[in-house]
């Protein structure tokens, strides 16, 4: 093996280090993405080779991203809202060095096969001992009924597990395998559905639904697979809910009151009191600043103005919605970005579902049906969900795009048997 075999062994060992430095926080993941992103823009200007940053994609996201600078350079505070749109592009170009890398080197599949395999079972172990015990292996409580594992006071573990697995079962599926390593991933899957529930974060447990049954309803491999999972993962948490009225009360009976579905509740709103508070006034926002909105960041500034703030509890850092905060922040013209995200996610799934039911050729492979359902619960429009500009959660929402971009635009992953 020669050197530059080792360097980009190093390289890409850096670049999967993003998935156990996302459990850490944002900032050492934020570090090697900067980094990373500054090294690859180098090389493509000194090779003058523009291949990966030449896409229809990656050009609509940089517009995106000039069209949110507009914003911040209108915005009251252009300070405090520039902070999250100057630097917002390096998220694209991480997706891209992503493809890069994976075109340079299919070993890096591998590296973050394994990289996710055992994070997740650090995390079930961690977590479960959690739930057991009320403390986790380096001394952290659970809060209540949540279960945050190494997360700690940040509830966002069920996020980080649900977001990433349909990465997971895509890499899962195009790599080779022995008997026991299935026996051993369809056992994770189910305790990685658990831990979900346990966690009592709403919107993952939510998330890992629909990406499950999106996965289940496209693919043809492992299908069985997946849904045997499922289903025993959903009988544990059925026998969980009956045992504890804590679980079932917070993640059924209080959305569901809080919605009007159950009779007990006045009246209707948006998931809670509090969500629906910033749902209307980020709405309020976006009547004022109809086309390029506040700016980004503003919500959290503008908000405690008088003139848009509703309900019980207006004010946050960001409105939980990704719809409803770029209408407040970027306006009409930044959500047409996520919007025509969303609209191609339905139209190639669309024809996944016709190309099964009228048996022909199927026009997605099995492993991009798995990224597809990794993007999807990112445009999810109806869910509550972060800061569209926080840096850990565009991280996590970077990667599948990273992969389901070099399978769709790679001439060796056109035809069939995409396989390590």
């Amino acid at each position: 093996m020669n050197v530059s075999k080792y360097s980009k062994i190093s390289i890409n060992l850096i670049i999967v280090l993003v998935v156990p430095f996302l459990i850490l926080g944002p900032f050492l993941p934020d570090l090697i993405v900067s980094i990373s992103v500054l090294f690859f823009l180098y090389h493509i200007l000194k090779k003058n080779n523009f291949y990966y940053l030449n896409n229809k994609v990656f050009k609509i996201f940089l517009l995106f991203c000039i069209i949110s600078t507009i914003c911040s350079l209108e915005s009251k505070n252009i300070s405090l809202s520039i902070q999250s749109s100057l630097f917002y592009f390096r998220i694209g170009v991480f997706s891209c060095l992503i493809w890069y890398l994976i075109d340079k080197d299919k070993n890096i599949l591998i590296y973050f096969y394994y990289a996710l395999v055992i994070c997740f079972s650090l995390l079930v172990i961690d977590g479960f001992i959690q739930y057991f015990t009320g403390v986790n292996i380096i001394g952290l409580k659970k809060s209540g009924v949540r279960i945050s594992s190494f997360f700690g006071d940040e509830f966002i573990m069920g996020s980080y597990l649900s977001r990433l697995f349909p990465l997971l079962f895509a890499l899962f599926l195009i790599k080779q395998k022995k008997k026991y390593e299935v026996y051993f991933i369809g056992l994770l899957f189910v305790l990685v559905d658990i831990l979900i529930f346990i966690s009592g974060e709403r919107s993952a447990f939510f998330f890992l639904n629909v990406s499950s049954l999106f996965i289940i309803l496209l693919i043809k491999q492992y299908q069985k697979f997946r849904l045997v999972t499922f289903v025993i993962a959903v009988f544990c948490i059925i026998l969980i809910s009956f045992n504890s009225g804590i679980y079932s009360e917070r993640m059924f009976k209080i959305p569901a009151q809080s919605m009007g579905i159950i009779k007990e509740s006045k009246k209707k709103i948006i998931f809670t009191e509090m969500h629906d508070s910033h749902f209307r006034t980020a709405y309020n926002m976006f009547k004022d600043h109809p086309v390029l909105g506040h700016g980004p960041k503003m919500f959290r500034v503008i908000c405690k103005n008088q003139k848009y703030a509703v309900g019980v509890s207006p004010c946050s850092s960001h409105p939980h919605n990704f719809y409803i905060q770029l209408l407040a922040e970027t306006g009409f013209v930044g959500f047409l970005f996520l919007l025509s995200s969303l609209i191609y996610i339905i139209y190639v799934s669309l024809r996944q579902f016709k190309s099964i039911i009228f048996k022909q050729k199927r026009y997605l492979l099995d492993y991009q049906v798995c990224l597809l359902a990794g993007l999807l619960i990112t445009v999810w429009p109806i869910s509550a969900n972060g800061n569209f500009f926080n840096n850990w959660l565009m991280i996590t929402y970077s990667l599948p795009v990273g992969f389901y971009l070099q399978s769709v635009y790679s001439k060796k992953n056109k035809k069939r048997g995409f396989y390590l």
